[in-house]
C-alpha cells in the first residue's frame, strides 16, 4: 500500500477529486494548510502599507491506495492540480505498512 500526499492550491482541489475519482480512488482526506517554497511568499499592499504574506493558503490531500494505483493517482494528482505558474504544489509517496478499518476490524487493503 503506498500513501500519496499531495499540497496544492485551493482552487484545484474540485479537479483533482474528479481526476481521482474518475480513476477509481474512493477516499480522500483533505486539511487546510498554510505554507511557502521556493516563491517564499509575496508583498501586499493594504491601506497604503507593504507587508510581506509569507505562509500561503494550500490544500493537503492524503490518499491511501494499493501499490498497483500509485503512479495512476501521482499522474492524474499532477495533471489536474498544474496551472504551469508558480506554487502549484508537490506530491509525495509513502510506504504504508498497515492500515486498520476501525469499524469492521478489516486489514490493510481490505480496509482501503
Amino acid at each position: 500500500m503506498k500513501k500519496v500526499e499531495a499540497i496544492i492550491k485551493p482552487f484545484k482541489l474540485d479537479e483533482v477529486k474528479e481526476a481521482l475519482h474518475e480513476i477509481g480512488v474512493s477516499g480522500i482526506t483533505v486539511t487546510e494548510a498554510r505554507g511557502f517554497g521556493r516563491q517564499k511568499g509575496h508583498t501586499e499592499l493594504y491601506r497604503g502599507a507593504e507587508y510581506v504574506v509569507d505562509f500561503l493558503p494550500k490544500v493537503k490531500l492524503e490518499v491511501v491506495i494499493s501499490d498497483d494505483l500509485a503512479e495512476r493517482v501521482v499522474e492524474a494528482i499532477a495533471a489536474a492540480a498544474q496551472t504551469g505558474r508558480i506554487g502549484d504544489g508537490k506530491i509525495f509517496v509513502s510506504p504504508i505498512e498497515t492500515a486498520l478499518r476501525i469499524r469492521t476490524g478489516e486489514t490493510n487493503e481490505d480496509a482501503i
